[in-house]
């Protein structure tokens, strides 16, 4: 990577300037020419950041705005720092298959969300979700072990994680990732509750996510509604006896 090079190329510099030009002790030298290397691989980096962060910026308008084409073409723009720093790349193809399955465009987005950055757990979510339709189970489960270990904390991940294993025939192993996210600190409704269900052998219950869990096209809000209103109609048929 270019900022890497550069930093280290002057880190080198500055070490034999210091050493053979001026004479400075060898130690001294060394501590100066390693502050060098951190300080411009700090500058560059906050210098690259700056200009990605603009660019998911003025993607996420476009987004809400849905005008999803132009995000896209906007975040490609940043392909051309991918050389300048590790991650770009894979954050960009992150949020580029991410509006690609927002968009339903899952064969579109599948070729972006295989090279996610591991810590963006919703694409990483996403590509599990692309596997389990696949019937590629295994590589489903080591993607999600990937994303779980990466964000520990992200209690609609380990759910997600659970309700793909679960709706895979994996019961049990279901319940052991929810026993899991436990013990990783998660330990709201959305992982208890369905921990519970799971044991008494019932569905998992996601509604309680919102719309962070309707992003990923496994449950319309409409069957919510429309399970909803039979329950309270037959409450209704049931009062009326």
């Amino acid at each position: 990577m270019f900022n890497l090079i550069i930093s280290m190329l002057l880190s080198v510099v500055t070490l034999f300037v210091l050493d053979r030009a001026v004479g400075l002790d060898v130690w001294i030298a060394i501590a100066c020419s390693m502050a060098v290397f951190a300080l411009c691989y700090f500058l560059i980096s906050r210098h690259l950041m700056k200009k990605i962060g603009a660019l998911m910026e003025g993607a996420q308008r476009d987004v809400q705005a849905n005008r999803p084409e132009k995000a896209i073409k906007a975040l490609e723009e940043g392909f051309k720092y991918s050389n300048w720093q590790f991650y770009i790349k894979s954050q960009i193809n992150s949020q580029i298959g991410t509006i690609l399955y927002l968009k339903r465009d899952f064969a579109g987005a599948f070729p972006y969300l295989e090279k996610s950055f591991v810590r963006n757990w919703i694409a990483m979510g996403m590509l599990g979700i692309c596997y389990m339709k696949k019937n590629r189970i295994n590589k489903m489960i080591e993607t999600f072990d990937k994303a779980t270990s990466a964000s520990k904390k992200e209690s609609l991940l380990w759910a997600l994680y659970a309700f793909c294993l679960e709706k895979s025939g994996e019961h049990a192993k279901a319940i052991s990732v929810l026993e899991k996210a436990q013990k990783k600190g998660c330990n709201d409704e959305g992982i208890t509750g369905n921990l519970r269900l799971l044991k008494d052998g019932k569905k998992m219950k996601m509604k309680s996510y919102g719309d962070m869990w309707f992003q990923f096209h496994l449950e319309k809000p409409g069957s919510i509604i429309k399970k909803q209103t039979k329950a309270m109609t037959g409450r209704r048929k049931m009062v009326r006896r």
